[in-house]
C-alpha cells in the first residue's frame, strides 16, 4: 500500500432554519434541494428529517483541499438557502427545537428507517460529521479500525457542539450521542480480526433480514459499505470550519501513523472496550474540560496533556501528510474551547442582559448561523 491511498473525504450535515424566527424549517421547499443539486452534482443529499441537509467533499488528495471543498461547500449551500429565507446551521443539535414537530424525509430509505425504529428515529434530530480515510486493502481497513477506536473519544471532545435540546441545556457537551445511542447498531464496534471475520458477522444480520446492507451498521468508526474507505462517525459537526479540518487531519494523520506502526512490525495497543466506554462517555458529558483516562498510566490526565502527547505521536505522519498547522489547531480549540462551549457563552450573556430565556436562545441560533459561514 502506498501513501496515495490515504486520500480524505468529509461528510457534515447541517440544520435548515428560518432566518426570521431562527426555528428549524420543518418543511422547507423541494426546490431548495433541487436547487442545491444542481449548483453541487452529487455533493448534497436529503437526510433522514426534512429539516436536515447533508453535503460530501469530493475525493480529496489533500486536508487543503478538503477544507477548499467544505468552505465551497457551506457558503454555496448559504446563498441558496438564503434565497428561500432559510440559512444553514452546522451543530448537532438546535437549541430550542423540538423533535415532535419534525417530518421525516418521504424516501423508501427513510420510510423504512421510520418503520423499523419508531420512536428512537423520530427523536434523531441531531448532525455529525464523518470523515472518510481511503485504505484500499480490506484487512488493513479492519487492523486500523481495531487500533484507532482508542482515539475516537479524543476526537469527540475537540467536536463537541450540541448541549442543548428542547431549550434545555443538558448538562453534556454532546447531547448528540446520547440521542444516537438509542439506535441499534451503535456505539463502538466489535473487534475483528480479519475483514472476512467481520463480512461473516455482517452477513449473518443480512441474511435474517434485519438490515439490508453494512450502511445500517452506525458505529463510532466503520469500513464504508460504498466505499474502500474506514469512516469515522463519532464526532459532532463542528460550527466552525477550521475545527472541523482539524479534526479531519487528526483522524488521517492518526491512522498514517498506525500504518507506520503496523509498516514496523508495531501496533498500538487494544485496550478493553468498556474503559474505551469510559472515555466516551467523559467526552461526551465534559468535552475538554475534565480531562480522560491514561490507560497506559493508569490514571485520569488533563486532556491538555494527552493532546500534546498525541500531537508528538503525530508529528511524523502530519508531516508526510502536510497538514502540521491543522492539527496543531486543536491547542486552539483547547484554548477558546469548543462550539458548545461558546453557545453557552452566548446563552448566558443574552439572558443575563435581555433576562429572556428565549431571546437566550435566539442568541445562540444567530452565532451558529455567523459562525458555520466563517470560512
Amino acid at each position: 500500500m502506498g501513501d496515495s491511498n490515504f486520500t480524505l473525504g468529509i461528510e457534515e450535515e447541517y440544520l435548515l432554519v428560518n432566518r426570521a424566527s431562527r426555528q428549524l424549517a420543518a418543511d422547507p421547499p423541494e426546490a431548495l434541494f433541487k436547487a442545491c443539486a444542481k449548483a453541487l452534482p452529487n455533493m448534497v443529499t436529503h437526510e433522514f428529517l426534512r429539516a436536515q441537509i447533508e453535503v460530501g467533499t469530493k475525493v480529496c488528495h489533500s486536508v487543503q483541499e478538503a477544507r477548499e471543498n467544505l468552505a465551497h461547500l457551506r457558503t454555496t449551500l448559504a446563498e441558496i438557502a438564503d434565497g428561500y429565507g432559510l440559512a444553514i446551521i452546522a451543530a448537532s443539535s438546535h437549541p430550542s427545537a423540538f423533535w415532535i414537530e419534525q417530518q421525516h424525509t418521504q424516501a423508501e430509505r427513510y420510510d423504512n428507517l421510520a418503520e423499523d425504529l419508531q420512536g428512537v428515529v423520530r427523536r434523531l434530530l441531531t448532525c455529525g460529521m464523518h470523515v472518510h480515510v481511503g485504505i484500499a486493502d480490506n484487512d488493513l481497513r479492519i487492523d486500523l479500525m481495531n487500533q484507532v477506536v482508542y482515539f475516537l473519544p479524543h476526537l469527540l471532545a475537540l467536536s463537541t457542539s450540541s448541549p442543548f435540546w428542547g431549550g434545555d441545556d443538558t448538562g453534556l457537551k454532546s447531547y448528540r450521542l446520547s440521542v444516537f445511542n438509542e439506535l441499534p447498531r451503535t456505539g463502538l464496534p466489535d473487534t475483528f480480526h480479519s475483514y472476512a471475520e467481520y463480512q461473516r458477522h455482517v452477513d449473518v444480520l443480512v441474511r435474517t433480514g434485519l438490515i439490508k446492507d453494512a450502511s445500517m451498521l452506525w458505529w463510532d468508526v466503520r469500513p464504508s459499505n460504498h466505499f474502500p474507505t474506514l469512516e469515522m462517525r463519532i464526532t459532532d459537526v463542528c460550527t466552525r470550519l477550521d475545527d472541523a479540518i482539524c479534526i479531519a487531519a487528526l483522524y488521517l494523520s492518526t491512522l498514517k501513523m498506525l500504518y507506520q506502526l503496523r509498516q514496523d512490525n508495531q501496533r498500538w495497543r487494544q485496550y478493553s472496550p468498556m474503559l474505551i466506554q469510559e472515555n466516551r462517555w467523559r467526552a461526551q458529558r465534559y468535552g475538554i474540560d475534565e480531562g480522560m483516562i491514561d490507560f497506559g498510566e493508569s490514571k485520569k490526565e488533563a486532556y491538555k496533556e494527552l493532546l500534546e502527547e498525541w500531537l508528538t505521536l503525530l508529528t511524523g505522519s502530519a508531516r508526510e501528510l502536510g497538514c502540521l498547522k491543522e492539527i496543531r489547531h486543536a491547542r486552539r480549540i483547547l484554548r477558546r474551547g469548543t462550539s458548545a462551549d461558546a453557545q453557552r457563552r452566548v446563552y448566558r450573556q443574552a439572558q443575563s442582559r435581555s433576562g429572556s430565556h428565549d431571546e437566550g436562545m435566539r442568541k445562540v441560533v444567530d452565532w451558529l448561523m455567523k459562525e458555520t459561514l466563517r470560512v
